[in-house]
């Protein structure tokens, strides 16, 4: 067993599909613990459909319940952030924010993977998610050109219906760009880059690529790939991005870190790349690698963990509404049909999902090795 790095301090994962995990309560937990104190669930509705919007306050409430246990298992100075940053999460949770120290909030939106199936009943869907209390960006979203899963007209398309969206409800956006990023900072420029800020996330980009996007004042996150054997460019940009555009990351379960490399992904492991981070930072010192790694976590709590915004609030109602359409759905799924009724469709067989739209074909699974460093 692997220990991770003792930090001492509050690290975030601004981008993890904690709901891909085989227990993510569990996993919250183990954040919680080991002093990741902030996690963003992405969540895509026309993959994932809403269950992970339904389930997200039980799996905090069963990380409150857990953690404590976890803390209990560590060695005092493994235990001093979970002792001292309690009480970040909040009210909205559902858990006691004196006994849970971590926030989890959402960034919904369509992948461009799955932009095929990005219509206006999708958009309204999408725009309904964006209410949502637990939502604070959209994403992910972009251009993918390196599968092609998506003829690339449909993708650049819902890229700017989703970029419009997100300038609508005053939200940052969480980017995914592979092989396309001519295209994605074309689309950027002339839609607008978001007021409320533009995050590219799984960067591995070298400076000379990656530089006009830190011009734009664009958050870069860097995830297990920063600590490759092969990702010198990378490392050599993270070095030179400002700091305060800095971020961590896991896009967790894909893309473990070294010395974790091939195995499931957790939004813990973070802990792994911030540590690298620090050394590529040149914060080699206790206290430098403290600073720099709490600034960090600062910086993703202002851009992702922000007060809900006015267009949330006067659109807080359309929320509620589809989310109890969906209760209403897996309540007569779960139920079975009335006598001589038809039963409602779902587009997965082992889970309530949810999903008041019309089912649409399962997108292609990404695999854990879905980065061009771990080819």
């Amino acid at each position: 067993m692997v220990e991770a790095p003792r930090l001492g301090v509050p690290v975030a994962d601004t981008h993890a599909h904690v709901h891909l995990l085989p227990d993510p309560g569990f996993e919250l937990a183990r954040c919680a613990a080991v002093g990741v104190s902030f996690v963003c669930m992405i969540v895509d509705p026309s993959e994932d459909g809403l269950r992970p919007f339904r389930c997200l306050d039980d799996w905090c409430a069963q990380a409150a319940r857990t953690a404590p246990q976890l803390e209990g298992a560590l060695p005092p100075d493994a235990r001093f952030v979970a002792e001292c940053h309690r009480g970040t999460g909040p009210d909205s949770q559902g858990v006691s924010a004196e006994a849970f120290p971590l926030s989890v909030r959402i960034a919904v939106g369509v992948h461009p993977h799955n932009a095929r199936w990005y219509d206006d009943a999708r958009e309204r869907q999408l725009r309904a998610l964006l209410a949502h209390p637990r939502v604070g960006a959209l994403g992910e979203v972009g251009l993918d050109y390196h599968y092609d899963l998506s003829p690339r007209d449909v993708q650049r398309e819902a890229f700017r219906r989703q970029l419009r969206l997100a300038h609508e409800a005053c939200l940052p956006v969480v980017l995914h760009v592979r092989d396309a990023h001519d295209d994605a900072f074309r689309i950027l420029c002339e839609e607008g880059f978001p007021l409320a800020g533009t995050l590219l996330h799984c960067c591995s980009l070298p400076w000379g690529q990656l530089e006009r996007w830190v011009q734009r004042d664009c958050f870069v996150a860097y995830g297990g790939a920063l600590t490759f054997r092969k990702s010198d460019e990378a490392r050599d940009a993270a070095a030179r991005v400002p700091e305060g555009r800095l971020l961590t990351e896991t896009d967790a379960p894909y893309m473990a870190p070294e010395p974790l490399r091939g195995g499931t992904c957790t939004p813990s492991q973070v802990l792994f790349t911030a540590a690298r981070l620090a050394e590529v930072r040149g914060a080699l010192s206790d206290i430098d690698r403290r600073r720099l790694l709490h600034d960090r976590y600062l910086g993703a709590v202002r851009l992702l963990d922000r007060p809900l915004t006015p267009w949330q609030c006067d659109h807080a109602a359309e929320a509620v509404a589809l989310m109890a359409a969906s209760e209403e759905r897996c309540a007569r799924i779960e139920s079975g049909p009335a006598s001589g009724e038809a039963a409602p469709e779902t587009r997965f067989a082992d889970d309530c999902v949810c999903d008041v739209l019309a089912p649409a074909p399962a997108p292609a699974p990404r695999a854990v090795a879905d980065h061009p460093n771990e080819r």
